[in-house]
């Protein structure tokens, strides 16, 4: 019921839901009745679910503990317990609903087609009841399979579009078929068929405001003083500075392109078998008109 709102006012609501989501770690594991700890973690904004619908939602990186609060010493989660999730949905349900409040009454949004009816205070408050007594979906969980999983997981979402191109099966006849994972039924792999129209307008979903950072740190990982606090924490823990990952040298550009798309791009687009073979580079028209034929004095 909230996303309609989200799209009409992206800026808006989906800062209010990286204030609320970091508001929400930061307290909780503070808390000392809990962990009594400071945090520092990422969040990640992904606006889109499997079938290219809107879905707004954050990923976030939490470390498994964090640094007490005089910094002297490193304070670990219990072995398979975080924080408790029922607790973590409703106090980011509260400050959510409570920044949602503050933009109605601040006069931050504006509402436009089907959303006209919450423009007064009444049906803006009748939102906001149903919202209060929905139970949201906050899940706090280990990777499964570590560190270098987990990025590249965050990485199919930070640096892609929605869909790649292995996803798209078909387009003939005006529509398009893609493959898409039914997570309520064991990740069946499924397909669906859209109208052109529609699945391109789902593909434009996902674009954010221009200059919107969809990636952000909070606690001691925040940009201002997370080589100091990383610094410490490492100090704490006895855990030597790794030196940096030396760069891998740069893939050629047919590299690159096979493994963005899965294709390579020196066989035929026709028969997938024949290679390619560079024949001449065509100049744009107006290089090709600046040059002077040989042998013509340009003087």
């Amino acid at each position: 019921m909230l996303a309609p709102l989200a799209l009409q006012h992206q800026k808006v609501v989906y800062n209010l839901l990286f204030r609320a989501a970091a508001d929400t770690w930061l307290r909780m594991a503070a808390d000392p009745q809990h962990l009594g700890a400071r945090l520092g973690f990422l969040a990640i904004l992904h606006t889109w679910g499997q079938t290219l619908l809107h879905h707004p939602h954050l990923h976030c990186v939490v470390p498994g503990g964090g640094l007490s609060p005089d910094g002297q010493r490193w304070i670990a989660c219990p072995t398979g317990f975080f924080l408790p999730v029922r607790v973590l949905s409703r106090l980011f349900r509260r400050l959510f609903l409570e920044g949602l409040q503050q933009a109605f009454d601040h006069h931050q949004l504006q509402f436009h087609g089907q959303l006209q009816p919450l423009a007064e205070p009444q049906g803006f408050a009748r939102l906001l009841d149903r919202c209060r007594h929905t139970e949201w979906v906050v899940s706090a969980k280990p990777p499964f399979g570590g560190p270098a999983q987990v990025l590249e997981y965050l990485g199919r979402y930070t640096h892609h579009v929605a869909i790649s191109n292995q996803r798209l099966l078909t387009c003939e006849e005006g529509n398009v078929s893609f493959r898409w994972k039914d997570s309520r039924h064991h990740n069946q792999q499924r397909v669906m068929t859209l109208d052109a129209a529609e699945f391109i307008r789902r593909f434009l979903l996902p674009i954010l405001p221009a200059g919107f950072v969809r990636i952000r740190s909070f606690g001691w990982l925040s940009h201002r003083h997370r080589a100091e606090h990383l610094a410490r924490c490492r100090q704490v823990l006895a855990v030597p500075e790794f030196p940096p990952p030396a760069e891998p040298p740069p893939l050629h550009w047919t590299a690159r392109s096979q493994q963005l798309t899965g294709l390579d791009p020196t066989l035929c687009p026709q028969c997938g078998q024949g290679p390619l073979v560079h024949w001449q580079t065509l100049l744009p028209l107006r290089h090709q008109h600046s040059r002077v034929p040989p042998g013509v004095d340009s003087s």
